[in-house]
């Protein structure tokens, strides 16, 4: 469950151990709603969020202490094939328990959730986020999280889960929270900056985050270094699962606020957060604007012309193409596409529906081409939101051997969420 910001440091040796336990939670869902109980992912037995040190490795422990089948699907690591859901990691029976270790190559802003198996289930389950810092600390005063989660009723006002069934159909509009809370407020001094990583945790919405009169600078997307940008209007359009980092400098006068508000395309924007700007300033000028975040394990270039290319119709119908339901993955099933280790994959997400519909890739992080197939946006992503009838054109390099995920549903609580997978050889 989403919990304040203040970090949890590993120790210094390596590997670090962090423990996860799947527990029922309660959770206090604002004043027009009852404290009520989620299944949660609680970490070290805090709902804090773990901080680690790129170049540590994390030797997880996960245990399973809820009715159901858990498996962790982790969001932003590269290459580590032997935590992959339900292609290597088998679903945790009820009371069991995993354990696993994984090398913390880039530093970002990461997040697992147990949601991979959540559809139509008694319960749903927040996300949890994770925070590698970077080896040398970048220039910024402030370090905070804002994990945005969505919540669904049903008629008696409990808390239900996502998915295809007649209860899920019938649920009310979304209540948000932020970092587990109704709303969260920033002080921040004269010219202070302020890294803000943006999380959308949401089950299935789509959402846009708009920060009021201060320049919003991008710097990292989906746990990989971008090339800094400012934000249009401050504004940050984040599919579900999507993680943005940005610095934002306070340059408002004292005493004055920027408001922070969340458009779901359901009606009136609504102010989930502020950054309130105090007397003492930090400095007596802003920082300079910050260089780009070193990128670990990302090329610079990607070789099109060799690419294989592939289509990957985002079909969201259980037994057509290449997709099923997560509780049904099977190896057995043929993959989507094979590609050679080392070869660049150019894949074409073809959204034929009238509804937006989100893609995930896994293990791997992807550019986004432009229209004509001839550059790239510069950053990377794992998720990408395709629009209703619209195609988007991802290329990666498939640099590690292994069998990996894909996921797809649309941007609707009672979609359904379908897996399918592909052989890097």
């Amino acid at each position: 469950m989403a919990g304040p910001a203040a970090p949890i440091y590993a120790r210094s040796q390596d590997p670090q151990r962090l423990a996860i336990d799947a527990t029922p939670a309660p959770l206090s869902l604002g004043p027009d709603h009852h404290e009520t109980t989620v299944w949660s992912l609680r970490t070290g037995g805090s709902s804090r969020i773990p901080r680690f040190r790129q170049g540590e490795s994390m030797d997880a422990v996960v245990t399973n202490g809820l009715p159901a089948p858990l498996v962790l699907n982790w969001r932003g690591v590269d290459g580590a094939a032997a935590i992959e859901p339900l292609t290597d990691r088998s679903p945790i029976p009820p009371g069991g328990t995993d354990r696993y270790a994984f090398p913390l190559r880039q530093a970002g802003t990461f997040m697992c959730d147990a949601r991979l198996l959540g559809d139509g289930l008694a319960q749903p389950s927040p996300a949890q986020a994770l925070i590698v810092e970077e080896r040398e600390p970048i220039e910024a005063d402030r370090d905070e999280v804002m994990l945005i989660e969505d919540w669904r009723f049903d008629a008696e006002g409990r808390p239900v889960a996502p998915g295809p069934t007649e209860n899920q159909r019938k649920a009310g509009p979304p209540l948000y929270l932020v970092n587990g809370k109704p709303s969260l407020d920033l002080n921040l001094h004269v010219n202070e900056r302020l890294r803000l990583r943006v999380i959308n945790g949401c089950q299935r919405n789509a959402i846009a985050i708009a920060i009021q009169n201060l320049d919003v600078r991008i710097m990292a997307i989906d746990s990989q270094p971008a090339e800094p940008f400012l934000a249009r209007n401050g504004r940050l359009v984040l599919a579900p699962g999507t993680r943005i980092d940005a610095i934002i400098d306070a340059t408002l006068p004292a005493g004055t606020a920027s408001a922070i508000t969340l458009h779901d395309g359901g009606g009136t924007p609504r102010q989930i957060a502020r950054l309130k700007v105090s007397d003492g300033p930090a400095r007596s000028a802003p920082l300079p604007a910050p260089p780009a975040l070193p990128s670990a394990n990302l090329p610079a270039r990607l070789d099109l012309r060799n690419a294989l290319r592939t289509d990957v119709p985002l079909i969201s119908l259980a037994g057509t193409s290449s997709w099923d339901r997560p509780a049904l993955f099977s190896k057995r099933r043929a993959p989507a596409f094979r590609v050679k280790r080392g070869r660049t994959a150019v894949l074409a997400l073809k959204n034929t529906t009238t509804t937006p519909m989100v893609f995930h890739l896994h293990g791997h992080h992807a550019r986004l081409l432009d229209r004509l197939d001839d550059g790239w946006k510069p950053f990377w992503l794992d998720t990408v939101l395709v629009d209703a009838g619209q195609t988007q054109r991802i290329a990666f390099v498939a640099d590690v051997a292994g069998a990996w995920l894909i996921e797809t549903m649309a941007v609707e609580w009672s979609a359904p969420r379908q897996v399918g997978w592909f052989a890097v050889e």
